[in-house]
Order: structure tokens, then C-alpha cells, then sequence
């Protein structure tokens, strides 16, 4: 059985999909091939999983950015600050630098079973966040070794405090940090927003996340197994993705509901502001964690994307 790991809690949208592929995978291989589920964090944080797959303790996880960056750090550039600004965007990114993305995954020997994109993240604190200069006020959590997140503070000029996922619930209980960052279903999940009461209305940036498989047991797998695995997940992880689009979407309104305040819309100067702070964040990390090169190119096909030279089906517009 293939030994699975993630953060996400038992009973969550995440982990409930999870055993679609399983089950598919177990009807089709007449039960030789299975996923074995290690969810909630049991297997440690993302770090301690990319350890844990190296020496085969473990085979697959869901990784969100943090481990993805561990793992191929060109895939970051998809979690880049203020990068995208909806949805049709992001899929006409990953689409088109399809080749790059994967590439990357595989040659740090694992096999892309899937995208299950996390979404938009938004500030959660326990006081109000109506700008830059109340989220300095914030004591932000930042998560302990993620590049991206830190890189975003900095150019903003917040000094965040950095823990790991599995202490950040009694952080906030503690008053070690009262403002936190992830997708609403995210901080739903984990119960983060008992602690919070308002919610930053610009969204910092677009959480990827997938689902990787070590090379070396692919390999070993028979070409029949191998194939049904690919379909399997390729399907039930796509459906995930634009499921966890509308869970998010319900998630923000059922907090609101829940008494948490959403800020006002930012002004267009504010909104400009954040262009310039997340183009300067986005170089801050070039040749860090992506190529210089790469974050050229995806933001060049962005502009040409709002210009009207491209559009979301991949075809040239006709002038």
C-alpha cells in the first residue's frame, strides 16, 4: 500500500476526497494497490514528511507550498505574493508552464499525481487589519521556514513570528501571535478562527498545493497499476481543486455569519501599492527559490493575458 501523509484533519473536505482515488484504485487493481492515510499532521509537519518519503518511511503526501518548495522550489512561483488576480488566471499559468511545473517535481524524483489547489490567502487577527500599517501593529505568525510568506512580510515591513503549523492554535491561545494567513477552508479546518474576529479583504496570495509520489515506487509499480493510479488521481484531484474553490468561497461566508468582520475594500492607490510591494517581494526571491528567469516569463504571460495578446483557452487573440 502506498504510505500517505498530510496535514489535513480527519473528516475535512480535503481527506474525504482523498478516498476517491482509493477507492477507485483498490476496485480497479482488485485491492493490490492502496493508499494507506496518515492525516492531521501525525506524520509531522511537511518538512519531517519530505525526510520521511526520502528514506521510504512514507511514499506520497499532499504538500502544500512549504513542502513543495522543499521538494522543487520552482514550483513557489505559483505562491507568489500578489501574483494572480483571480482564478481563470491561475489555470492558465499552470497550463501553460505545464512542462517547467512537472519537470521540476520529477526531477527531484517524485511523480505529480495531481494539483489540489488550497486558495486564496487571506490575514486572519484578532484586531482589526485595514492596511500595512495595522498588520505591523499585528503579532503575525509566520509559517517557520517558508520563504514566500517571509519575503511578503518583509516587503511590507512586518517582522512576523515563525512556528511551525502544529503550534500556531496554541500561539494564538497564548497571545504568542494574534494574526494568522491561509485559506478560509484551511483556517476552518484547523480552528484558527476561534481566535480571530476580523479578516483582511485583499488576499496575499494563491496557496498551491499537490500531490506527489516517490519516483522510486512508481517505478516499481506494474504499467497497469502506474496507469490507473495517473487517471485516478488526475480526476478525483481536479474535481478537489474546484471543490475547494466553492468550499472556500462558503467558508468565507459562513465566518462572517460566525461574527468575523470583513475589511473594507482596499483603495486603488492601496491596491497599486501591493503591485509594486509583491513585484519587489517576487525579485527579493528570485534566484532563491525559482529562476529569475521562470518569474520572467509566467509574468510576462500574465500581462500579456490582462492585454488582451493571449486569452484563458491558450489561443492568440486576433487583432
Amino acid at each position: 500500500s502506498i504510505k500517505f501523509a498530510t496535514l489535513a484533519p480527519e473528516g475535512s473536505t480535503w481527506m474525504k476526497v482523498m478516498r476517491e482515488p482509493d477507492a477507485e484504485l483498490q476496485e480497479k487493481t482488485g485491492g493490490q494497490l492502496k493508499f494507506k492515510m496518515y492525516p492531521g499532521g501525525i506524520s509531522g509537519d511537511e518538512k519531517d514528511v519530505v525526510k520521511k518519503v526520502r528514506i521510504g518511511q512514507l511514499h506520497a503526501a499532499g504538500f502544500t507550498g512549504v513542502g513543495l518548495g522543499e521538494i522543487a522550489p520552482d514550483v513557489r512561483i505559483l505562491d507568489a505574493p500578489w501574483l494572480f488576480r483571480d482564478v481563470s488566471e491561475e489555470d492558465y499559468i499552470y497550463k501553460k508552464f505545464d512542462k517547467e511545473l512537472t519537470g521540476a517535481i520529477e526531477k527531484s524524483g517524485y511523480v505529480l499525481l495531481g494539483w489540489t489547489e488550497l486558495g486564496r490567502v487571506y490575514v486572519f487577527s484578532k484586531d482589526p487589519i485595514d492596511g500595512i500599517e495595522s498588520m505591523k501593529r499585528a503579532k503575525m505568525w509566520v509559517w517557520e521556514g517558508d520563504p514566500i510568506a517571509q519575503a511578503a512580510y518583509k516587503a511590507i515591513g512586518v517582522s512576523p513570528i515563525p512556528l511551525s503549523v502544529v503550534d500556531v492554535m496554541s500561539s494564538l491561545q497564548s497571545g504568542l501571535i494574534d494574526a494568522v494567513y491561509g485559506p478560509p477552508m484551511g483556517v476552518v479546518a484547523l480552528q484558527w478562527f476561534t481566535k480571530c474576529r476580523h479578516i483582511y479583504s485583499l488576499p496575499i496570495a494563491d496557496a498551491a498545493g499537490a500531490v506527489l509520489l516517490s519516483k522510486k515506487l512508481f517505478d516499481e509499480l506494474p504499467e497497469d497499476q502506474r496507469k490507473v493510479l495517473r487517471e485516478a488521481s488526475a480526476k478525483h484531484l481536479r474535481a478537489l481543486t474546484l471543490l475547494s474553490r466553492r468550499e472556500n468561497e462558503t467558508a468565507l461566508d459562513s465566518l462572517r455569519k460566525q461574527g468575523l468582520k470583513m475589511s473594507a475594500t482596499p483603495s486603488p492607490e492601496t491596491m497599486q501599492l501591493y503591485q509594486d510591494l509583491g513585484r519587489s517581494a517576487r525579485r527579493e526571491l528570485a534566484g532563491k527559490l525559482y529562476s529569475a528567469e521562470l518569474l520572467e516569463k509566467v509574468e510576462k504571460a500574465l500581462e500579456d493575458l490582462r492585454g488582451g495578446k493571449a486569452t484563458t483557452s491558450g489561443k492568440a487573440k486576433k487583432s
